[in-house]
C-alpha cells in the first residue's frame, strides 16, 4: 500500500515538471524554423510612413550611482536629431555628487524622494511632470522608451526603433543582452536571459504570439504608455503592463536586432535577491491573472492565455536540479521507475541547448553547470518567503562604472 501511494507521489511529480519541460521544448523546436530578414521587411515597410519619430527615453535610477553616468553618457552618442528625443534620468535616493554630474549632460534631471521606491512610480512621476511642463521636444512625444540605469545602446539604438515604430508596432521589446561575463554568476545569468529571448519571446513571434516584456529595453507609443502606466502598483511592473497590454489585444513585438546591453549579477547573493523579486512577481502575476482566463477563453485572447501559462511554470534552473535528483534518486532506489525522469531531463537538456545562441555555446560556459545547484538551492530558500501581498521593490545592486 505504501509504494503504491509513493508511485502515484512520483507519477503527479512527473506529470507536473513534465507541463513545464513540454512547454520549453515545443518553443525551442519553433525557434529553429526559418524566419525571413523580418527586419529588412519591416524597413521597406516603414519607408512608405517614414517621419523622424519624437522619443521619451526614461532611465529609472534607484541607488545606481555606480551605472547610471556611464549609460546616460553612451546613449547620448546617439545618430539621432537632439531635437527629436528627451532623455530623462528619474534620480531617486542617489548622491549630490551623481545628481551634480548628471546636472552637466544635457538631458532633464528628475529627483523625487518616495518613501517607497518603485520604478513604477518613477515612471509615473516622469509621466506626470513631463505632462506639466517638463517636455522639451516641440509638438510632444510619439513614443517612451524604457531602459535601466545599467543599460547601454548603440548610436543606432533609437534610428533603428523609429523603424519598427514607423512599421506600426505599438509596443517593442528590445533584444537585451549582457555586457558583462566576469565570473560564473553573470555568465550562467547572461545565459538563462538568451535562453528567455528565444523561448518567450523570438519564438513567440515566429507564432504569431505575442513577446514577453523584460522590464527594460522596452518601446511603446506615448498614448498607450500613458494610459497603462498608472494602473502599475507591484515591483512586477513589466509583467503587469504586459497583461495589461495583451488584455487589450495589443501585440508585443521582439526586436532581436536592437541590443541593449545590461549588466549581469555577479554574486550569489544579489542573484538571491533578484530571483525572489521575480519568483513574488510571478505568483502575483499568476493570481492576479487566473480570475480573468474565463474571459480571455470566451474572448480567444491566446496571448494573454499563454501569458498566464508562462506564469504557472516552474523555473528552468529548479527543473533541472529536481528533475536530475529524481532521475538519480529512482535509479538508485526503485529502477522501473527512472526511465521517464531520465528522459524529460534529457529533453530539457537538449532544448536548452537549442535555445542558447550558438555563439554562447561554449566549454566554458558548460563547465559553470556546476555552479546551478548552489544558485538552485538559494531558489528554493525564496519560495519560504514569497509574500503575495508584498509591493516592496528589491533592488539588486551594480558594479560597474
Amino acid at each position: 500500500m505504501l509504494w503504491n501511494v509513493i508511485h502515484i507521489i512520483d507519477i503527479v511529480l512527473w506529470v507536473i515538471m513534465a507541463a513545464s519541460v513540454s512547454y520549453v521544448v515545443f518553443f525551442a523546436i519553433i525557434s529553429l524554423f526559418y524566419e525571413k530578414d523580418d527586419f529588412a521587411s519591416t524597413h521597406a515597410s516603414s519607408l512608405q510612413h517614414y517621419r523622424e519619430r519624437k522619443f521619451l527615453v526614461l532611465y529609472p535610477a534607484y541607488h545606481e550611482d555606480e551605472v547610471i553616468i556611464n549609460s546616460v553618457d553612451k546613449f547620448l552618442y546617439q545618430d539621432y536629431p537632439t531635437s527629436k528625443y528627451q532623455l530623462v534620468v528619474i534620480s531617486d535616493h542617489m548622491s549630490d555628487e551623481t545628481n551634480r554630474l548628471l546636472s552637466t549632460f544635457p538631458i532633464t534631471l528628475l529627483r523625487p524622494t518616495f518613501e517607497k521606491s518603485s520604478k513604477a512610480k518613477a515612471m509615473q512621476y516622469a509621466v506626470k511632470m513631463m505632462e506639466e511642463g517638463g517636455c522639451t521636444v516641440a509638438g510632444g512625444y510619439d513614443n517612451v522608451v524604457i531602459l535601466d540605469a545599467d543599460n547601454v545602446v548603440y548610436p543606432d539604438f533609437l534610428q533603428k526603433l523609429n523603424i519598427l515604430c514607423n512599421a506600426g508596432y505599438n509596443a517593442v521589446q528590445c533584444h537585451r543582452c549582457a555586457k558583462n561575463s566576469n565570473n560564473d554568476v553573470a555568465m550562467l545569468d547572461g545565459a538563462s536571459e538568451e535562453i528567455n529571448n528565444t523561448i518567450f519571446r523570438k519564438a513567440h513571434n515566429r507564432l504569431g504570439l505575442s513577446s514577453a516584456l523584460i522590464g527594460s529595453g522596452m518601446c511603446f507609443t506615448y498614448d498607450l504608455f500613458k494610459q497603462n502606466v498608472f494602473m502599475l502598483s507591484t515591483a512586477g511592473e513589466d509583467r503587469e503592463m504586459e497583461a495589461l497590454l495583451l488584455r487589450q489585444e495589443v501585440f508585443i513585438k521582439y526586436a532581436a536586432e536592437i541590443h541593449v546591453f545590461d549588466e549581469k549579477v555577479s554574486s550569489q547573493d544579489n542573484f538571491q535577491r533578484q530571483r525572489m523579486r521575480w519568483m513574488t512577481a510571478q505568483v502575483q502575476s499568476l493570481l492576479r491573472q487566473l480570475p480573468q482566463i474565463p474571459s480571455a477563453i470566451i474572448h480567444g485572447n491566446l496571448n494573454f492565455i499563454d501569458k498566464t501559462i508562462q506564469q504557472a511554470l516552474i523555473p528552468r534552473s529548479i527543473l533541472i536540479v529536481l528533475i536530475a535528483f529524481f532521475a538519480i534518486l529512482t535509479t538508485i532506489t526503485v529502477p522501473t521507475w527512472c526511465e521517464k525522469w531520465w528522459m524529460l531531463l534529457a529533453a530539457l537538456a537538449i532544448s536548452l541547448y537549442i535555445a542558447i545562441p550558438s555563439q554562447l555555446r561554449s566549454r566554458s560556459l558548460f563547465g559553470k553547470i556546476l555552479s546551478v545547484p548552489g544558485l538552485v538551492f538559494r531558489m528554493l530558500k525564496n519560495l519560504f518567503h514569497i509574500d503575495r501581498k508584498n509591493t516592496d521593490f528589491l533592488h539588486t545592486t551594480h558594479n560597474s562604472k
